[in-house]
Parts: C-alpha cells; sequence; structure tokens
C-alpha cells in the first residue's frame, strides 16, 4: 500500500479495526492505539530503537497483536511548513515497515505534538524524570488522536 492522504486513507482502511500511531524519534518510537470506532487514540508504549530490522520486528508485533488495519506516521515538518532532514528519515523508515507490512499510510503533521503533550504534564508538576517515560507514547498518541479527529470530519 501506498502512502496517502486523508480521504484516500479512509477509504483503504478496513471497518471496525485498529489504527496504530507511531511518533519517529531517533532514539525511540512513542506508540499509541485507536479503538475499533476509530475515534479514541490511546498511547501504549515506547521502543527503545536499536537496529532498523529489530526495530520493525517489535513494530510488527504490535501491529498483530492489535490487528492493526493502517499506520499514522508523525510527520516532522519545520515549523514553517517545510520538509525537513527528519522528514527524509521518516520517509525512509516507513518504506522500510512498508517492505515488510502491507498497510495503508497517513503522514500527520507532528509540529507541537511535544509541547502540547509536555504543558499538561509540568502544569500537574510531573517529574522530568515521569515526563520523559511517558512523552514520546503521549506524543504519538496527539499524532494519532489529531489524525481520528480528522477522519471523523470526512465520515
Amino acid at each position: 500500500m501506498p502512502i496517502f492522504k486523508l480521504d484516500e486513507f479512509l477509504l483503504n482502511i478496513l471497518p471496525k479495526k485498529r489504527l496504530i500511531g507511531i511518533d519517529p524519534g531517533t532514539k525511540t518510537l512513542g506508540i499509541a492505539v485507536s479503538n475499533t470506532d476509530l475515534t479514541v487514540a490511546s498511547p501504549i508504549k515506547t521502543i527503545k530503537r536499536k537496529k532498523l530490522a529489530s526495530d520493525i520486528n517489535e513494530l510488527l508485533s504490535v501491529f498483530n497483536y492489535y490487528d492493526i488495519a493502517g499506520l499514522i506516521m508523525g510527520w516532522p515538518l519545520n515549523m514553517d511548513g517545510s520538509l525537513g532532514p527528519r522528514c527524509d528519515s521518516v520517509r525512509d523508515f516507513t518504506k522500510s515497515i512498508l517492505r515488510v507490512k502491507d498497510l495503508p499510510i497517513f503522514f500527520q503533521d507532528e509540529r507541537m505534538s511535544t509541547m502540547a503533550i509536555e504543558k499538561p504534564m509540568i502544569v500537574e508538576d510531573m517529574t522530568r524524570k515521569k515526563r520523559s517515560v511517558r512523552t514520546d507514547q503521549l506524543a504519538a498518541c496527539w499524532i494519532l488522536q489529531t489524525a481520528l479527529d480528522g477522519l471523523q470530519k470526512k465520515m
């Protein structure tokens, strides 16, 4: 499956299946999944990145466990909306996933995702250590929820 625009993505996902959201970092992958109604995203885990094959194998086990129908990948645009070098690495990583798992994929703008999830944790006076444990999976949740909200408007 190729990488789709939102309208096309919606047409290519199976009904009553879950979507996965990934916040792709250089050291970790934040992971979140949707419910089968595609209305709510929930954070599930953070994968410490190792080698590409190991990262993909761990993702495949998550895909299979949650019966994933599509992938929402965080798209790290520059603040001005232009593509930067991180977009190239995310695109390459996504192509590596597609080589082993045929899934429809949508790139979701992830600008401000970390700030959006860290601000409430700071307000709640959460320690840096506790925040660092949750940041990546909550960013993935924010990315996925943003895409789910867009999908709901199209349904």
